[in-house]
């Protein structure tokens, strides 16, 4: 298991062109907002909260597999209509932005690195972004309405690899689930485990500081360049 820290020599850094990132677990800390969210559900169909298995299921899922584990299935497309009249803007103040993620951000897209998202949200991701101040910095942002399939599928991540012209060994993928860690294995991208020390990684990532402090010595003229700028 390698773990980042900031006494790891970070040359194995200098490969890496593109940042691809999950949203939930990793840009944004969302387990609140995802259980409040998929919560209205349970009530609606008049059932009881759901339970600590089902809200880390709904964490890591996307929202068809997770309406199809908390609703009964005769219930299902009613869910799907239901959905529609949710108001997600009443979700939005339970999300927090993860702890130094816009240093990071600002410092990668100043160096010229890509970034991109992958993940399994569909039509909420642009609104969660311009919440949490997050709106701009990556390019392209795959959601599991715009893949050809929602993660584990490869089909998000190869669009991106596509976009930026790059191949899966230039880029590395941030994720904090098993989901994530299995659509990197089957794009064949490096996985980055995001606090999350139980999954099987090229590297787990402790926090975004530590990340940042690291591609700095990697990158010691970019670092240099910019704190001349």
């Amino acid at each position: 298991m390698l773990v980042l820290t900031d006494q790891l020599a970070p040359a194995f850094l200098r490969g890496v062109r593109g940042f691809i990132f999950d949203c939930d677990g990793v840009l944004i800390d969302s387990y609140l907002a995802n259980t409040a969210y998929y919560n209205t559900f349970r009530t609606r169909f008049g059932l009881p909260p759901m339970n600590p298995e089902e809200e880390m299921y709904t964490h890591t899922q996307n929202v068809f597999n997770s309406l199809q584990r908390i609703v009964p299935p005769e219930h299902y497309e009613t869910a799907m209509e239901y959905r529609k009249q949710v108001d997600y803007r009443s979700i939005l103040p339970f999300l927090r932005r993860e702890p130094g993620v816009c240093r990071l951000l600002s410092w990668l897209k100043a160096a010229g690195f890509k970034l991109g998202v992958n993940t399994n949200r569909t039509d909420t991701t642009d609104m969660v972004f311009e919440a949490v101040g997050l709106h701009g910095f990556f390019d392209p942002v795959m959601t599991a309405g715009i893949a050809p399939k929602p993660k584990p599928d490869p089909g998000g991540m190869l669009a991106i690899l596509d976009a930026w012209g790059l191949g899966a060994g230039e880029v590395a993928f941030l994720g904090d689930s098993d989901v994530d860690e299995h659509t990197a294995r089957n794009s064949g991208v490096p996985f980055w485990a995001f606090k999350n020390l139980e999954l099987d990684a090229d590297l787990h990532i402790p926090d975004f500081g530590t990340l940042l402090s690291s591609l700095q010595r990697a990158w010691p003229e970019i670092a240099a360049g910019m704190q001349g700028t």
